[in-house]
């Protein structure tokens, strides 16, 4: 399923699905149902969309295959950078805004369902990606990956999926009918940085089989700190929105108060 040579290679097939999405959502910001849709939500859609397609093309991905920094690196692309990328792009927003009534009810339905609510369920979102990373780094399954593209495919696909819900479910802004409180987002995200820096210290201290001692201190320094940058927009994207949410309630404690 990858071509080495000259010839068609399958990868490009992702092209595919990258171009309708973008298709897709340049569509309906262009809409005028949209209203006047922000021009750096679909700036952060396009970069978005544009991280992790690079993890699946050549030459990222052939390199991943052999270089377990560049394997850290494409991680922290499709599980973190993508995901807060098209997070902060807004894109149930944008559909709900630029569909016809129709479709619109029905993406508000999935939307308010209990599959999508347990699944952006924070606690449900940290335990989907941060155990897909344990999985990748410290089970066989990182062996799978570098002998066999479509293996490392899949796993780009859950590390883009699970990194979205988690993010969506710390910062998310789109409508959501279940989302939790400011204080367990807290504390989840809390957790998830300190699981995600235990990930990256004991691939310091203990390599994968097969990973050389060298670029197993590469790889993980990659991680802890390209990790730690991310992990720190979260936390600062996160405060500012519970700051903002908190401060129409602190005015109203003051005014409704003994005089």
């Amino acid at each position: 399923m990858h071509n080495h040579g000259g010839g068609f290679a399958a990868e490009t097939l992702f092209f595919i699905p990258a171009v309708a999405a973008l298709v897709a959502y340049w569509a309906g910001a262009l809409s005028p149902r949209s209203g006047s849709w922000p021009w750096y939500r679909t700036l952060c859609f396009t970069l978005g969309v544009g991280a992790v397609l690079v993890t699946v093309l050549n030459p990222l991905a052939e390199l991943a295959h052999t270089d377990f920094a560049i394997l850290s690196f494409s991680h922290l692309l499709a599980g973190m950078v993508s995901p807060l990328l098209l997070v902060l792009s807004r894109p149930f927003t944008l559909a709900l805004r630029s569909l016809d009534v129709f479709p619109a009810r029905r993406l508000s339905r999935l939307l308010r369902s209990r599959f999508v609510r347990f699944l952006a369920f924070p606690v449900t979102a940290a335990v989907l990606n941060t155990g897909g990373m344990f999985l990748m780094f410290r089970t066989p399954l990182l062996q799978a990956m570098q002998e066999s593209m479509p293996v490392h495919w899949l796993v780009t696909f859950h590390l883009l999926a699970a990194g979205y819900l988690f993010t969506a479910a710390i910062i998310g802004r789109d409508p959501s009918p279940h989302r939790a409180g400011y204080r367990l987002r807290a504390i989840v995200l809390v957790l998830s940085i300190a699981a995600h820096n235990i990930l990256a210290k004991g691939i310091y201290a203990d390599p994968p089989p097969g990973v050389s001692a060298a670029a197993a201190e590469q790889g993980a320094l990659v991680m802890y700190y390209g990790g730690a940058v991310l992990e720190l927009v979260l936390v600062v994207l996160l405060c500012r929105q519970w700051f903002q949410w908190s401060r129409p309630r602190a005015r109203i404690a003051s005014t409704s108060g003994p005089q």
